[in-house]
C-alpha cells in the first residue's frame, strides 16, 4: 500500500464520496467538522443562513466576536447583538467580545488533531498547528458549510517542508515563516498545502507551530499542517483536553 502523508490521511477520511484520493487539482467534496466566523464576516454569513431557511447548523459552529470591538456608535453593538441572538437560534456557539482572538480561542477550545474545518477569515489556517486541516474562505462558503456540513475544494498539491535543528536564542517561529515567505513568495503557495515534517518539528511548541501555519496564508497556500505528537498532547493536557489527543503523522516514506 502506498504510504500516505498526513494531508492525504485526513482528506481521505473526510471524502463525502469515499474511495481513493483524486489527483491534485480535481475538486473534492469534504465533510467538515467545524465552521466558524468572526464579527467582520459573520453578520453576512448569518444573513445567508437565514435566507436559506436553515433552522440548525450541521457541524460544530462558532461565531467569534474579536475584530470590530469599538462601541462608539450603534453599528458594532448591533452586529454583536444580532450574532448573539442568531447563534442561539441556529445552534451556534457564541464567543462574546473580550474573550480573545478567534484563531487561538479556536485551538484552545475546539480544534482536535485530524479535524477538518472552514472559517470566514484567511488566518483560519492557524489550526494546522494542531494537526488539523482548516481552510479560510468567504462568508457564503462558510454559510454553505454550516448548512450542509460539506465543503468543496480542488485537491491541493502537498509540499513537505523538512525542518531540522532548533530555533537559536532570539529567533522565533515568525522568523521561520518569514523565511518561507522569502523563498516561496506571496503567490507561491497557491493550490498547495505545506506539510511540516522532520526532526526539527519536535523542538517547536504547539503555539509556535500555529504561528507558522497562521502566516502560511501570506504565501497564498490553501493551508498548512504540522503532525500531532507529544508537544500536541502536552498542549491539550494544559488546556484540560487531554482526551482529545491522538497522534497523527505522515507514513514513513510518504
Amino acid at each position: 500500500m502506498k504510504p500516505m502523508n498526513l494531508t492525504e490521511k485526513i482528506i481521505s477520511r473526510h471524502l463525502v464520496s469515499g474511495g481513493e484520493l483524486p489527483p491534485a487539482g480535481e475538486v473534492v467534496l469534504l465533510t467538515i467538522d467545524e465552521a466558524f466566523t468572526q464579527d467582520a464576516t459573520g453578520t453576512m454569513c448569518m444573513l445567508q443562513l437565514e435566507a436559506m431557511g436553515i433552522k440548525r447548523v450541521k457541524p460544530l459552529s462558532v461565531n467569534f466576536v474579536d475584530h470590530s470591538m469599538m462601541q462608539s456608535g450603534f453599528r458594532n453593538p448591533d452586529d454583536h447583538e444580532y450574532l448573539r441572538t442568531v447563534s442561539r437560534k441556529l445552534g451556534i456557539i457564541y464567543s462574546p467580545p473580550g474573550t480573545g482572538i478567534c484563531h487561538f480561542l479556536n485551538i484552545e477550545n475546539f480544534v482536535k488533531p485530524g479535524m477538518t474545518g472552514i472559517g470566514a477569515d484567511s488566518h483560519t489556517v492557524n489550526a494546522g498547528g494542531m494537526g488539523a486541516i482548516f481552510f479560510g474562505a468567504g462568508g457564503y462558503d462558510v454559510a454553505l458549510a454550516m448548512a450542509t456540513g460539506e465543503y468543496s475544494i480542488p485537491m491541493p498539491q502537498v509540499v513537505q517542508v523538512h525542518l531540522t535543528g532548533a530555533l537559536p536564542e532570539g529567533v522565533m517561529a515568525m522568523d521561520v515563516i518569514l523565511k518561507m515567505l522569502s523563498i516561496v513568495g506571496v503567490k507561491g503557495g497557491k493550490g498547495k498545502i505545506f506539510e511540516y515534517a522532520g526532526p526539527g518539528v519536535a523542538s517547536l511548541s504547539l503555539t509556535e507551530r500555529a504561528t507558522i501555519t497562521n502566516m502560511g496564508a501570506e504565501m497564498g497556500a490553501s493551508t498548512s499542517i504540522f503532525p500531532s505528537d507529544e508537544r500536541t498532547r502536552e498542549y491539550l493536557v494544559s488546556r484540560r483536553r487531554g482526551n482529545d489527543y491522538q497522534p497523527m503523522a505522515a507514513d514513513e516514506g510518504a
